[in-house]
């Protein structure tokens, strides 16, 4: 084909990098096969490999995708350089690692189109003794999360929860806990209201999907059984509510074991729900809402039930720090990709750590299926102008934080004086008041809308959204953030040393560094003194004399 026509096939096939496609020029081979690291073909398999697999091509200019061709083969060829990428990225699947080769009939230029297969089960790909991943533009060292997923992931047949306890019966499960399942059962599928009486409790645990062929499973035990029968799944299976004070000061606690079904309601007792007050601008009479929504309480503790990795021999854990916030946590990954992912997508979760338990909690109306529970718990949050949940999941653990109250009235405010903000802009808005880091995406997003101004990392809320809200302390953050244009330091600078004579970089420092934007670093900003400085002299207006001294010209 026409070099344009391998263009337009790439353009087609090809047309956007990120986690499974990157484009490289690699126009010399010598060095660029297992060459440095993080800038070399082996590091950019590994890091397609990790995620999801896919597309590596080279001999295309990065950005653009015009057609440069490999000009250096430094001896390789599409055959012999396998054994070479196989021997620099362990854990390769080399089997379904294939390389094409396209070259041009009119300008003879020569691309490689390397088809990268995903990482074999729980074995990340190395290169260089190193994982990696693609965060945004940017190859780097896997993250510890990213590791931990990829280390403890599940098959589909995989299913802790699914396994039957031989010696257990139907009499060691609770029988308030089985009246309580059918109750819950009629309320997941009313159709089998009129039936549900003429069953009995073994044709109601089978049709459930509680237990499998009049069998007793761990997901029984779990959700049903006797308190006494915990000793049949051979791990630590157990709540535990702990309360604390904002100094982090143990007040109480209580361990609550099986059976779940029964025990989620002692759990949420325990949390001292109370109400919260809160005036909007405009009006003397208050909001009183509780602190914190009771499904949330609920779709949190139950989803950790859901999750938990039971083989750990861990508890889930329920925190209250009073009148403040409640933290849940279990042991086991977060399996979907990204939370945003379920809460914007609206979509459910692929793979279930305990697919068997899942159903039956699903069957017994404790948890939603479709991936609308995590989005209602943010909506809810949003309803009250309360910061958004907050996921944590590091060291292989799930932890999910509720704030029961307004953190940042500023940030309310502009919840309330914005209505239009989507949940998506609500959700990136939110992480930037809690000054955590967002991708290249969300940046482009947000700077699109105007939401935000600045560069990352230092990045602030615009003055469209401040100006919205007609609140002084915003204001003046705001001020404080933006700062004044380069021109104006410069002549600062030079007002002070015509004024005051030659002085030494110190003072300048002491003289700049406090005007210039508290979204930066004290690195960058001393970093732009020095630009500065450096830009001033060579401008001819200063120059700097023996003794490190400016000056004046």
């Amino acid at each position: 084909m026409t070099e344009k026509e391998l263009q337009n096939y790439l353009i087609n096939n090809f047309p956007i990098e990120n986690e499974k496609c990157e484009w490289k020029e690699f126009k010399s081979l010598k060095n660029s096969v297992a060459g440095k690291e993080g800038d070399d073909i082996v590091s950019y398999i590994s890091a397609i490999a990790n995620m999801q697999g896919g597309h590596l091509v080279i001999g295309v200019k990065d950005e653009t995708l015009d057609i440069i061709g490999i000009q250096d083969f430094a001896g390789y060829s599409i055959s012999n350089i396998r054994y070479r990428i196989n021997g620099n990225c362990t854990n390769l699947d080399i089997e379904n690692f294939s390389i094409e080769e396209f070259k041009t009939s009119d300008t003879n230029k020569t691309i490689w189109i390397f088809k990268i297969p995903k990482h074999q089960f729980r074995l990340p790909v190395y290169a260089h003794k190193k994982t990696w991943q693609r965060i945004d533009d940017n190859l780097v060292a896997m993250t510890k999360s990213r590791l931990d997923s990829i280390l403890t992931e599940i098959k589909i047949n995989e299913d802790w929860s699914k396994e039957i306890i031989d010696d257990a019966s139907i009499d060691d499960l609770d029988t308030e806990a089985i009246k309580k399942a059918k109750i819950e059962f009629i309320k997941r599928n009313p159709k089998y209201s009129d039936e549900v009486g003429k069953w009995s409790n073994v044709d109601f645990l089978n049709k459930a999907k509680i237990t499998i062929k009049n069998k007793i499973t761990r997901t029984a035990l779990i959700l049903l059984g006797k308190e006494e029968a915990e000793h049949y799944l051979n791990s630590t299976v157990k709540i535990r509510w702990n309360l604390k004070s904002l100094d982090n000061q143990d007040k109480d606690y209580e361990i609550f074991s099986i059976p779940f079904l029964l025990n989620i309601d002692e759990v949420y007792k325990k949390i001292r729900n109370l109400k919260y007050r809160y005036l909007r601008e405009g009006t003397l009479f208050p909001d009183e809402v509780l602190r914190y929504e009771p499904f949330i309480i609920r779709e949190s503790l139950n989803n950790a039930i859901a999750h938990q990795d039971y083989t750990k021999g861990a508890r889930i854990n329920v925190v209250e720090f009073e009148d403040d916030h409640l933290v849940f946590s279990n042991y086991g990954s977060f399996l979907p990709k990204s939370v945003e992912e379920v809460v914007l997508n609206d979509t459910p979760e692929e793979v279930y750590r305990n697919p068997f338990l899942v159903e039956a909690m699903k069957n017994l109306d404790m948890i939603e299926t479709q991936g609308g529970g995590i989005k209602k718990m943010f909506n809810f949050q949003k309803q009250r102008f309360f910061p958004l949940p907050d996921f944590d999941f590091e060291d292989n653990k799930v932890k999910v934080t509720i704030i029961g109250k307004i953190l940042d009235e500023n940030f309310a405010r502009i919840l309330i004086k914005n209505s239009e903000l989507k949940l998506e802009e609500i959700i990136l808005l939110d992480k930037v008041q809690k000054k955590k880091e967002i991708t290249e995406s969300e940046f482009k997003h947000l700077k699109k809308c105007k939401y935000i101004e600045g560069r990352k990392p230092n990045i602030y809320l615009s003055h469209d959204i401040v100006v919205s809200v007609n609140n002084e302390d915003l204001k003046r953050e705001y001020l404080e953030n933006r700062s004044f244009d380069d021109s104006h330091f410069k002549k600062m600078i030079l007002d002070y040393l015509r004024t005051y004579g030659r002085c030494k970089r110190d003072k300048i420092d002491n003289l700049i560094i406090p005007k210039l934007s508290k979204a930066l670093s004290e690195e960058k900003k001393r970093n732009k003194v020095t630009n500065y400085l450096s830009s001033l002299r060579m401008e001819g207006k200063i120059v700097n004399t023996p003794g490190y001294f400016w000056e004046t010209v």
